[in-house]
This record gives structure tokens, sequence and C-alpha cells, in this order.
């Protein structure tokens, strides 16, 4: 078993070295700028790590891994041409720095070269990782969908939100997962019960985005706090802050998230305290407990050493514990 940082190295070497120069460059480089822009590239390594887990060479899953990348980041491109984002990672998104059109086209052939990459395993592993594939991508567009419809609804539940998460984010960390798997000829059962691992950690780690959103240092964060506030977004914290307020101060926070300040700082901190006071963030960090425990319950039944079970747990407790 290699550190994150190793996975992610070998992983960051392989993609280098599969950079995609053809004709016409309007089409690729796109592709290959996004590409470029880092990230912390988790679910490729994840998908290593899950080799080296149940088959002890995570090169055999360099492929599969290269096709969870580049789909994330095609999901990126698109996701930021609905947001009308002008930076992702601090630089200009795609559609900004070539235009709209170029932005789609581009995030199409992504979605096209991510399948090719299966095309180079054996038929059966082929075909488990195409089914898979394509079971989590038609997911993500519901859940994007979703989040999507959330954005003109008062009327958003708690359930509905967590469905959203699990298809918009935790279902292709649970794929990551399975690949891994897959590509070493797990057991089945194993294979599946990786899946259900990585799901619920990415439902974890979804809500643990929620709350830094709100609560976390702005220098390891990375991004300004209060973003969603900002954009009145329907997080499990808003929710939960709504379940638990009274009538006055819920129409309170409705009002907030109905209004857009040229300077939003008293808004986000009202808001910030009303989450505070109604209880909403004891619960958030509670549901983070209770996904990040449900995860890591279902380690139990893998037929794996201890030594790579513990390999999971500590991966689990980086991942929840993170700053960033």
């Amino acid at each position: 078993m290699l550190s994150i940082h190793a996975y992610r190295d070998a992983f960051v070497s392989h993609l280098e070295q599969h950079i995609v120069t053809r004709e016409p460059v309007n089409l690729y480089n796109p592709m290959n700028y996004i590409l470029g822009l880092g990230g912390k590239r988790l679910r490729p390594v994840l998908t290593l790590m899950t080799a080296d887990i149940f088959g002890n060479d995570y090169k055999k899953a360099m492929n599969a891994a290269m096709a969870i990348e580049i789909f994330h980041n095609f999901s990126l491109i698109h996701d930021d041409i609905m947001d009308d984002a002008p930076l992702r990672r601090g630089k200009e998104t795609v559609h900004e720095k070539w235009d709209l059109n170029t932005g789609i086209l581009s995030g199409d052939v992504m979605l096209i070269v991510a399948y090719q990459f299966f095309e180079r395993y054996d038929p059966e592993v082929f075909h488990k990782l195409a089914k898979l594939f394509s079971k989590t991508a038609i997911e993500v567009c519901e859940g994007q969908q979703y989040d999507i419809d959330f954005e003109t609804r008062d009327d958003v539940t708690i359930d509905e939100y967590l469905k959203m998460i699990t298809y918009k984010t935790a279902v292709l960390v649970g794929a990551a997962m399975e690949m891994g798997a897959i590509v070493t000829h797990a057991d089945e059962n194993d294979a599946k019960a990786i899946y259900d691992f990585g799901m619920n950690l990415g439902i974890a780690f979804q809500i643990k985005d929620d709350y830094l959103d709100a609560f976390g240092d702005p220098k390891s964060f990375g991004k300004q706090i209060g973003g969603d506030i900002i954009e009145n977004k329907k997080t499990f914290l808003y929710l939960k802050t709504i379940e638990e307020l009274g009538n006055d101060e819920a129409e309170q926070l409705l009002h907030l998230y109905a209004i857009a300040p040229a300077d939003p700082s008293a808004k986000i901190q009202t808001v910030k305290e009303l989450m505070a006071s109604s209880g909403a963030v004891d619960a958030t960090l509670k549901a983070i407990e209770n996904y990040t425990k449900k995860a890591l319950d279902i380690l139990n039944g893998l037929n794996i050493s201890a030594e790579k079970k513990e390999t999971l747990v500590s991966f689990a407790n980086i991942l929840m514990g993170r700053e960033v």
C-alpha cells in the first residue's frame, strides 16, 4: 500500500503522459487545460487505493482512474457553464477562456474519451466497468438537475437534499472505489460493499463541505467563508436550521435567503448565528459522524486483512478531519 500522496503522484504522472494532442486544437486544448488545473484527485486516488486493497497492484486500475477523473472534470466544465462561474481552482473556467460553445463541445468529447479508457480492459471487465459508469453518469446528471430545481423551491426537505448529494457527489466516490475492485477481480460482494463504503463517505464529505463553507477556517478552507449563504444555497445546514427554528426566526431566515445585499457580511453573520442557536450546527456535525460511522461499519464485512481495513479507516479519518 502507498500513501495518498504517492497514489496521487503516480496518477498525475500517468495523466501527464496521456494528454491528448489532436486536431482540432480548440476541441482538445480545453480538455487538457481543465485536467491540468490540479485539484485533490480524490476519486482516481480511491480507484488506485482500492485496486491495491483487493489485488495488490494499483497499476491495473490506472485506466479506470483516468476515466473517473476525466468524467469528473467533464461534469465541472458543464457545471461551470450552468453556474456562469468565472473561475475554477483560481483560474478562468473553460467557457470564459474560450467560449460557451467550445465549453459544451469539449465537455461532450471528454465524456466519450472517458469511456474509451475502459476499452483497454478485457471484455468481461469492460462490460462491468461500462455498466457501472453508465449508471453513475446518469445519476450524477439527475443529481445536478435536482440541485437546479432546488434553487427555485422553498419546500426542499432534508431527505430530498440527501438524495441530491448522493447522486451528484457520493455515487461517483462509490463508483471510483468499486472500479478499483472490479479491475482486480474482487469478490462481487466485496465490490458492492466497497461501493457502499465510498458512497456513505461521499455523503459525509459533502455535508462536511456544507459545514466548512459556513464555519471553516478561511485560511485552510480555500474558498470564501459564507459562499453558500451568499448564493442562498439550501444546504443540509440551512435545511436543518429551518427545521429547528421557531416560526418567527424561520421567517427571518427565509427573508435573508430571498435577498442579495451588496455587502453580504451582516447577512452571513446573522445566518450563522441562527444556525448555531437553533442547534443545527451540532445536528450537522452529528450527521457527518453518523455517515462516517456507517461507512466504517461496512468494513467489518469485507474479506480483506485487518491491515488493509485500517488503511481505509485512516483514509476516512483524514478525509473527515480535513480543513480543505
